[in-house]
């Protein structure tokens, strides 16, 4: 197998692949490899390579440059299975943010708050996950750079529903037309926040309908960050996934992977550090980037 190094890519590991002059045993062999490196995963490598390798029987061609194409229009088509469009058409369209701690949940607020800031939607944060001193004022450090209000607890460890409730109370009261909550991600104790997740779920669906719950994943954690995510999955309602740190395509396959693996489309992503590197996603974009 190709050795992952950080300057490792897939679109490298495919160039050279498919710059050969013909289409041979030892292309399949380095195309799984390449896919396997890239964390498509084995169930997802085994079903893109059979595809494509009855493409190439039903057209008969032994152009590598034709495997590119088949290659990038499989994953196209599979990443289109499902709608990545973001649903945010009620008013106040009520977006909640779910995710272990550490993938970079808070910060991926602000970048989602300055996204939709630049589509000149108006836009309240709820600083709900309240037992952690340091997200809170973390929001509100993003929450300023994106040009957004937000609402913050009263008191450390105050209610979190309490917080959710005050923040759609406020965004109804200002004619706010997207609120985005921030939510706690601690896992000690997994049916707590499962069941304070749920608490909010109901809080604010008295006073407006939620249009998307989004968990957010760190692609570079790839299939361990997904097994950690499982009970948000499970119990929290998601609707659409983020996946942040996807830079470059040596976890590219990651997207796939874990679109296949639970159903649930990718929404966003986020490239980068700064405070516009996180945008729609779009299959057609994604696989051309990826394939090269």
């Amino acid at each position: 197998m190709a050795e992952r190094t950080s300057s490792w890519s897939l679109s490298g590991a495919l160039r050279g692949m498919f710059a050969k002059k013909t289409i041979d045993d030892d292309t399949w062999g380095d195309l799984e490899d390449a896919l396997i490196t890239a964390d498509f995963g084995p169930d997802v490598t085994d079903a893109v390579v059979s595809e494509l390798r009855a493409k190439v029987a039903k057209y008969r061609t032994t152009d590598p440059a034709d495997l590119q194409r088949m290659l990038r229009e499989t994953i196209e088509e599979r990443l289109a299975r499902l709608d990545s469009t973001l649903k945010l058409t009620e008013r106040p369209a009520v977006v909640l943010v779910v995710g272990v701690n550490g993938v970079g949940k808070t910060t991926t607020i602000g970048k989602f708050a300055k996204f939709l800031r630049t589509y000149d939607r108006t836009v309240l944060v709820g600083a709900a996950d309240t037992f952690r001193a340091a997200a809170v004022e973390q929001l509100a450090t993003w929450a300023e750079r994106a040009g957004v209000g937000i609402v913050r607890p009263q008191q450390q460890g105050q209610d979190p529903a309490a917080v959710a409730f005050q923040t759609i109370e406020r965004a109804k009261a200002e004619g706010i037309e997207i609120v985005i909550i921030d939510t706690a991600g601690r896992l000690q104790t997994k049916g707590g926040l499962m069941d304070e997740l749920g608490k909010i779920r109901r809080v604010v669906e008295k006073q407006a309908p939620i249009s998307e719950v989004l968990l957010v994943l760190d692609a570079t954690t790839g299939q361990n960050g997904l097994a950690q995510a499982e009970a948000f999955i499970e119990h929290a309602g998601v609707t659409g996934l983020v996946l942040t740190k996807l830079d470059g395509s040596a976890k590219g396959g990651f997207v796939l992977a874990v679109q296949e693996k639970t159903g649930i489309p990718i929404k966003l992503v986020g490239q980068g550090e700064g405070i516009n590197d996180l945008t729609g996603f779009t299959p057609h974009v994604f696989a051309q980037k990826l394939v090269g």
